[in-house]
């Protein structure tokens, strides 16, 4: 019995600085997850994840993670991506720098 799909956005790691992007609905890379494409799609989200992987120059390690509907778009569910959305953890840098800020 397979599991039900749950909802996923793409993300990878921008290939020149190492910052964590998500893919938009409109193909754009993006540092904050909230701007990410939903995608609620099994079928579409291969689809993504392909288009993602095909973009060798701009990001690498592109993946599909979990994710949920939120008031400002979507939101991780696990505390992995939940952390990967704040940015290195070792000194204040990239996003956390923008977000004391």
């Amino acid at each position: 019995m397979s599991r039900r799909f749950t909802p996923k956005v793409v993300t990878a790691n921008r290939l020149r600085e190492g910052d964590v992007v998500f893919l938009t609905a409109d193909d754009q890379w993006s540092p904050f997850h909230h701007e990410a494409e939903l995608i609620e799609d099994e079928a579409h989200a291969q689809l993504r994840l392909l288009h993602a992987a095909a973009q060798k120059l701009l990001v690498v390690g592109a993946y599909l993670a979990d994710a949920k509907a939120g008031p400002q778009g979507p939101e991780p569910v696990h505390f992995r991506e939940d952390f990967r959305t704040r940015g290195p953890s070792n000194y204040n840098h990239g996003k956390q720098a923008d977000y004391a800020s």
